[in-house]
């Protein structure tokens, strides 16, 4: 019986989120992703080009989940970060992906321009929430959302401290998206 083509690909991107999050794009395999899909690796050739058409497939694939799991609201920032723990708890991998993406391909300048039009809009609601004085003015509109993300990452698999694990007591977590969002709304509102 042949297999489904999408749920090829779809095995294979999940092999790939795996591989690259642990390895690396230097240190992935493309032989021990075919294995763990049940794929070949002619099948990530003719869909991806290359390991590195495929690494960024899967890049951009997990910052567009991360980016609808936890909508940015720039008239909420401290629940917007507490949000994004949440999500790193629950999605490691879209952290680890953007460490290696930023070891091993952009040493340097924007890490995100594969989304680039949705960092566009979410700069342009910071303004806006300035206009209406939710936000610190002093802050440069286009310096907010890098602030943001810097802070959410505090216990990400990012951290050079302490990573967040899923294992972790409920009320552990709690404390830390406190802190989070304290630190958030001190940092951002006006007159700070």
């Amino acid at each position: 019986m042949p297999r489904d083509g999408s749920a090829t690909r779809r095995r294979l991107l999940d092999a790939s989120a795996a591989e690259f999050s642990r390895y690396g794009i230097a240190g992935a395999r493309v032989d021990r992703i075919a294995a763990s899909a049940e794929a070949n690796k002619a099948q990530i050739y003719a869909w991806f080009s290359s390991k590195d058409g495929l690494f960024d497939a899967v890049f951009s694939e997990h910052l567009a989940l991360i980016l609808e799991m936890v909508p940015f609201d720039p008239r909420d920032l401290p629940g917007y970060v507490a949000r994004l723990y949440d999500a790193y708890v629950r999605r490691p991998a879209v952290v680890r992906l953007a460490i290696w993406a930023r070891l091993e391909r952009t040493p340097t300048g924007d890490l995100m321009t594969v989304v680039a039009d949705d960092v566009n809009a979410k700069i342009e609601a910071v303004r806006a929430a300035q206009s209406d004085g939710l936000i610190d003015p002093e802050i440069d509109a286009r310096d907010v959302y890098p602030l943001v993300i810097g802070l959410s990452l505090a216990w990400s698999p990012a951290s050079p401290t302490v990573t967040a694990d899923p294992a972790d007591a409920a009320a552990v977590h709690e404390r830390r998206k406190a802190a989070l969002s304290a630190a958030a709304h001190r940092a951002f509102r006006p007159g700070a």
